[in-house]
């Protein structure tokens, strides 16, 4: 495949509202070409109006207030992957992850490994706080400055 035909698939994928594509080559033109991007969500339903009644209804249960997330989304900073490859929590199967959601964490902490060409890179925490959220799973493929975990910062 030249690089016009792989311009022109790039751009039929983009346009084309897919979320991965997946081509294996023959031997000596290209082993494998893997383009994927997060499915935009749908948007959400509204519900219909309903009309005014004349009575109100009666609620069977008292009324409660919504409940606030414990961290507000401003009050969080992220760790970002530093490179393409894949997440991993621990580091072997067999192991307990690195961190986890509620555990402090200092500035230098080994959090996760991301591996890239069979390179197993360990990442540490930009940030000294506590474990808010783990954004990714075990084994997924990151991106370059994909948020893998939120930190609430101390």
């Amino acid at each position: 495949m030249d690089f016009d035909g792989l311009k022109r698939l790039i751009e039929l994928f983009n346009d084309g509202g897919l979320t991965l594509l997946r081509l294996k080559g023959v031997e000596g033109d290209f082993e494998e070409i893997v383009l994927k991007k997060e499915p935009t969500a749908a948007p959400e339903a509204v519900p219909a109006p309903r009309p005014a009644a004349e009575e109100p209804e009666a609620s069977p249960t008292p009324e409660t207030t919504p409940v606030r997330p414990a961290v507000s989304e401003g009050e969080l900073v992220y760790v970002e992957a530093p490179l393409v490859g894949t997440f991993y929590p621990a580091p072997s199967p067999e192991s307990p992850p690195y961190v986890k959601v509620g555990d402090r964490v200092e500035k230098g902490t080994i959090v996760c490994i991301v591996e890239a060409m069979k390179v197993m890179n360990e990442i540490e925490s930009e940030y000294a706080g506590t474990i808010a959220r783990v954004l990714v799973e075990n084994a997924q493929p990151v991106e370059y400055g994909q948020r893998m975990f939120a930190v609430k910062p101390d």
